[in-house]
């Protein structure tokens, strides 16, 4: 059965939004509030001027690195850049870590932001690759790194949770691993960053991470750091805002690798993003409560209805990716924004290896949660899929 995806804006049912493990939405209006006031009161370059506004956007730059560095548990502030995306992190990671030569250990669960640029830097012959597999579930066994190590390996790359079945990695025990043979890890967590606790000096070398998933914050800001001794060489080069009369790049961590004019209304928003989740913490609150119920809830109903395959395991991790038999995932996608509104993605999840592992070669579909979704956004998709089911 073929369904039609491409209709107006104006004859669709109002927008229930579940595609959180993509970008998160909405925002609090404590952040929206944030990231309007830095790009329309402030509008300055921060750093670059000692005038008060370029002062004062200086002041909320280093609150968000500030806030980085608690959320990792507390380490150097100094330690953390913040590029503008995670992919431009990792690639800064692994185009400045690996040399000619080097091996690296990844694994069939990762993200193409990992796998695309070490699969770049293995076909220009500079390093070798091994892709680990996973299970069913899309777990990785820390065996299989071990089974994996060579002598010339240098690190290992991995997301901290899988972005398709919401599966959390053993990172430590991964950790462990890699360190007992004088590795490194460069962990991905843009998945678990505002939903597992992460203590980034006891699992992890290089930690990179988004602002605009679970951590609810705009886009435009991520944190890249790495630990005391690991010195990625700088990807870019260019101005800085500090030792502007020499041609050197700087030596400090965090101007050697934020290159140009950083987006000073991002940093607003990911700092009024943690103050809003720390504000929650002191009611007693978890940000992300109600996401992890309605993901419960939402795989609990799916695996009842039959027709459907749920992947995965309820691990914590708010994102629920499931199949319709005959239905091709798009076609559910697109069903279940007509029919009610349910916003998703269907595909591959730019996640293309997992799906082997999964024996999902269409792809998924995957609904995902954040803390201003409702039971009526869960039950609306419930729902749709059951009167798939009832008339395939």
């Amino acid at each position: 059965m073929r369904l039609e995806a491409e209709v107006s804006k104006e004859s669709l049912p109002p927008r229930r939004y579940c595609d959180q493990a993509a970008t998160s939405w909405p925002k609090p209006p404590e952040v929206v509030a944030a990231w309007q006031a830095a790009a329309v009161e402030l509008g300055v370059a921060p750093g670059r001027g000692s005038y008060r506004e370029a002062v004062e956007g200086a002041t909320l730059v280093e609150r968000a690195r500030r806030a980085w560095a608690e959320l990792l548990g507390d380490v150097d502030p100094q330690r953390i850049a913040m590029p503008a995306t995670a992919t431009l992190g990792l690639n800064i990671a692994l185009h400045g870590l690996l040399k000619s030569g080097d091996h690296v250990i990844t694994t069939a669960a990762d993200h193409n932001a990992t796998l695309r640029p070490l699969a770049w830097l293995a076909e220009r012959g500079v390093i070798e690759m091994t892709v680990v597999p996973c299970d069913s579930a899309g777990r990785v066994d820390p065996q299989a790194i071990a089974e994996g190590w060579r002598s010339s390996t240098r690190l290992v790359a991995c997301s901290h949770g899988s972005n398709v079945t919401g599966v959390v990695q053993p990172a430590a025990e991964i950790a462990e691993v890699a360190h007992e043979r004088g590795g490194l890890v460069v962990l991905d967590a843009a998945q678990t960053a505002g939903l597992v606790p992460v203590a980034a000096d006891l699992i992890a070398d290089v930690l990179v991470a988004p602002a605009h998933k679970w951590l609810l914050s705009p886009h435009g800001n991520a944190c890249l750091w790495c630990r005391e001794g690991v010195e990625p060489e700088p990807l870019l080069q260019g101005g800085t805002g500090s030792l502007s009369d020499t041609m050197a790049m700087p030596e400090a961590f965090a101007a050697r690798h934020e290159v140009g004019t950083g987006d000073l209304a991002a940093a607003a928003g990911w700092g009024a993003a943690a103050a809003w989740a720390a504000a929650q913490r002191v009611e007693n609150l978890e940000p992300h409560a109600v996401s992890r119920q309605l993901a419960s809830a939402c795989r609990e109903q799916l695996e009842q209805i039959d027709g459907v395959r749920v992947l995965g395991a309820d691990e914590g991790l708010p994102i629920v990716s499931f199949l319709v038999e005959h239905y091709a995932p798009a076609e559910v996608a697109a069903a279940l924004e007509m029919a009610a509104g349910v916003q998703v993605r269907s595909g591959f999840h730019c996640a293309a290896q997992v799906h082997r592992w999964l024996s999902t070669p269409e792809g998924t579909v995957r609904a995902s949660f954040g803390p201003f979704n409702t039971a009526e956004d869960c039950q609306a998709l419930i729902e749709t899929v059951a009167s798939l089911v009832a008339v395939a």
